[in-house]
């Protein structure tokens, strides 16, 4: 009988939700708004109800399903499946999710953060691929990072390395939602853009409209996404000098720009960074897009499930 993960990617936007089998292909795909179940509880309600329902309507039993791995917007505590905070959804403090989840579902569960679970995915199946020392980001609701050193995750002393998108840029600036000020989320998370084109543009504008309006060279567009890149680029410097990269991979909603968004980055890089680490880091487009961090998740659990 075949065998099969569970893995979900729990963003601030988007509940993404598959079933994988065990050559990381997505056998089924289900995304949801995350805004729109009330708070926590309704939440993780809506996460074992579609669970259920996966399991249900391919015909399995739960003896089929190997484990559950989720992916998280904040930081946690991996090894006992802990949820800190999440910085973009609120309600969230000192959740112990994989063991709600677990004693829920009667599944094995594996929780990490989401940025992490990207960060796997890239450097064993997409553009991360034969590099030693990448930095990933994902630029959506949140920035987040993950860092592998020398082959490795590098998880820092509380697992809670990698968190880009709370590097303070300026010594002031908008207040963050994790607290801080002036932290790079709170210039170039999608809320954040699309205010900007907001109030440029007179009306409420998406970022797929802002892409195609940079392509078709508009002048307000182009302006906006320049502005994106070269706070990101600023940032990704500050990394680049300090830990000699060999690649960035950069994924997300907000990555979709294209090259409107990486021209920017790369040029920033190149004119800021120390000349030996700049001329090595490549600046890479993620390669599973949006399915990174559910490959990640299910990752997680095959690893989870060797110890």
């Amino acid at each position: 009988m075949n065998k099969y993960i569970i893995a979900i990617d729990l963003g601030g936007t988007n509940l993404k939700i598959g079933l994988l089998d065990l050559n990381n292909k997505i056998r089924r795909k289900s995304v949801f708004n995350t805004r729109k179940y009330s708070g926590k509880n309704g939440l993780i309600r809506a996460i074992k109800t579609v669970v259920e329902i996966i399991i249900k309507e391919q015909g399995l039993h739960k003896r089929d399903i190997l484990g559950l791995g989720i992916g998280v917007p904040g930081p946690v505590d991996s090894l006992k499946g802990i949820v800190h905070f999440f910085p973009n959804i609120p309600g969230w403090k000192e959740v112990k999710l994989a063991s709600i989840l677990k004693s829920e579902l009667r599944l094995p569960v594996f929780l990490d953060n989401d940025a992490k679970m990207m960060t796997r995915a890239e450097y064993a199946l997409g553009s991360g691929q034969g590099y030693r020392n990448i930095l990933c980001i994902t630029l959506g609701t949140g920035v987040g990072g993950g860092i592998i050193i020398n082959g490795e995750l590098y998880r820092g002393l509380d697992n809670a390395a990698g968190e880009l998108g709370h590097l303070p840029i300026n010594e002031d600036g908008p207040h963050c939602n994790c607290g801080g000020k002036a932290c790079l989320e709170a210039y170039v998370g999608n809320s954040r853009i699309m205010k900007n084109a907001e109030k440029l543009f007179k009306r409420r504008i998406s970022l797929e409209e802002l892409s195609l309006r940079a392509r078709k060279n508009d002048r307000l567009a182009l302006g906006i996404w320049k502005d994106v890149g070269k706070k990101l680029g600023v940032a990704l410097t500050a990394v680049v000098n300090t830990l000699n990269l060999d690649a960035i991979v950069i994924g997300g909603g907000v990555a979709h720009a294209g090259n409107i968004l990486f021209d920017p980055i790369r040029e920033t890089i190149h004119q800021r960074a120390m000349k030996v680490q700049a001329r090595r880091v490549k600046v890479l487009r993620a390669k599973l897009v949006n399915d990174a961090g559910l490959i990640g998740a299910a990752l997680m659990v095959k690893e989870g499930l060797k110890k």
